[in-house]
């Protein structure tokens, strides 16, 4: 029997030139759904195939889900075109808030929502047309992780900013609606990144941001919001003082800390501050910097270039943040059932498994599998030690067989989350003071 994915179908009917209408079919390879009917919304959106083609969606968000490749593939499945611009979290945060006919998907992370969803310039996301909702994690969509509840981390909890109460609501829901702020597609739980051969040794605490051994060599990035957790986990783990919620501080605990960071910035510790992606890739290839926060695709990325980066699992736990796609209150019409074709194919699997070929987890695992060799899905998620080299998504070689992922398991990893990237009530002050901080 012959099966036909979503996008094949699209293909064929701009091919023929068919104005017939299709939704979401997937193949052996993707989860198997009937074509949809005008009266079956569980589907999702019928789109006119000879009209999509003519839709063209501006995507904005930050360099590590905005590549190339990942436009390209979706406009081959999809049928139209995404122009894609790939900015610093601040710049993309201030453009959903301000520049709402500048975008019309928002691709951010959790945490900036308590500063996007008020702007009212996303419109909430009918979770019925959104084909693998129930395969998304729970922590997302229920606010659980293994049966257990994620309110016991610190912080924007993804689950806590996921719903809205209605579909014009710019109000957050405690439990779920039938209205999602984002379509969340990969998250992870960060740490610092370390050059073993540079720092000759195990790094196996967060305060070793703020060890003498590294003066000099030493970096955080240069994200308020996340920064700061970042420098509350080292101020903690080196017993320079203790926080209430590292996730919403008080002006008292904003005060103490970055008087810590200004004093560690004038004894010399810090080497640099990177906002960007590839601004920490070249800090750890250089040498410059030896030890520093990072994201999970910057160690993959300093990897690809053959040499030796290490994403640290510390003791004190992880840093964790969520990353989804959401829609300009300013889509309508076809390009609103492109936007809603484009937030389906994100959940499909394809990304899920590109993205995890940089250490990133796929918001539905199950569908990203299927993308993903037995061995690739044992390293990647189940901590296995690699049963052949495992390569990045450009075919690089990252790890040798036989070497286990670095934390281990996704249970290990995300059952260790202490603390989420968060917007807090201070979030004015915050700012004001962490900007004090980088020019001192």
């Amino acid at each position: 029997m012959t099966h036909f994915t979503r996008r094949k179908l699209v293909k064929i009917g701009l091919a023929a030139g068919a104005g017939f209408a299709v939704t979401r079919c997937a193949s052996s390879n993707q989860a198997s759904a009937p074509v949809g009917t005008p009266n079956n919304p569980a589907t999702g959106p019928v789109v006119n195939t000879n009209q999509i083609k003519d839709v063209t969606l501006r995507l904005i968000g930050t360099g590590v889900s905005q590549i190339n490749e990942i436009r390209d593939q979706a406009q081959k499945d999809l049928g139209f075109k995404l122009q894609m611009r790939a900015l610093s979290t601040e710049e993309n945060n201030q453009i959903a808030i301000t520049q709402p006919g500048q975008y019309d998907i928002f691709d951010g992370e959790y945490f900036s929502l308590p500063l996007v969803v008020p702007s009212g310039n996303l419109q909430p996301i009918d979770v019925k047309k959104i084909t693998n909702y129930d395969k998304i994690v729970t922590f997302f969509t229920t606010g659980k992780f293994n049966g257990m509840p994620v309110e016991q981390s610190q912080g924007t909890a993804p689950f806590k900013v996921q719903y809205v109460t209605g579909p014009d609501s710019r109000e957050f829901s405690p439990t779920p609606t039938d209205w999602a702020t984002l379509i969340p597609f990969q998250y992870n739980a960060d740490t610092l990144g370390y050059r073993p051969d540079l720092v000759g040794r195990k790094i196996e605490s967060w305060q070793e941001l703020f060890n003498p051994e590294f003066k000099g060599k030493t970096s955080i990035l240069d994200i308020p919001q996340i920064g700061i957790m970042d420098a509350a986990m080292v101020a903690e783990a080196a017993g320079l003082m203790t926080f209430g919620d590292k996730g919403n501080m008080t002006k008292e605990e904003i005060d103490k800390i970055t008087d810590i960071l200004k004093q560690q910035k004038a004894n010399g510790q810090f080497r640099a501050f990177w906002k960007t992606f590839d601004e920490s890739v070249n800090l750890m290839a250089s040498g410059e910097v030896v030890l520093q926060s990072m994201w999970s695709p910057a160690v993959t990325a300093v990897k690809a270039k053959g040499l030796p980066c290490v994403y640290a699992p510390l003791k004190e736990g992880y840093r964790g943040w969520g990353g989804g796609v959401g829609l300009s209150k300013n889509l309508s019409g076809i390009n609103l059932d492109a936007a809603y074709e484009y937030l389906n194919w994100m959940l499909d699997g394809w990304v899920g498994a590109f993205l995890g070929r940089q250490g990133y987890y796929s918001a539905a695992p199950e569908t990203a599998r299927k993308f993903m060799s037995p061995a690739e899905w044992d390293f990647w998620y189940e901590g296995k030690p690699a049963a052949e080299d495992m390569v990045d998504p450009f075919g690089k070689t990252l790890e040798k067989k036989g070497t286990v992922r670095d934390g281990g398991s996704f249970k290990d990893r995300f059952g260790n989350i202490v603390v989420w990237n968060s917007t807090m009530k201070e979030n004015v002050y915050l700012v004001q003071k962490w900007n004090e901080f980088i020019a001192s």
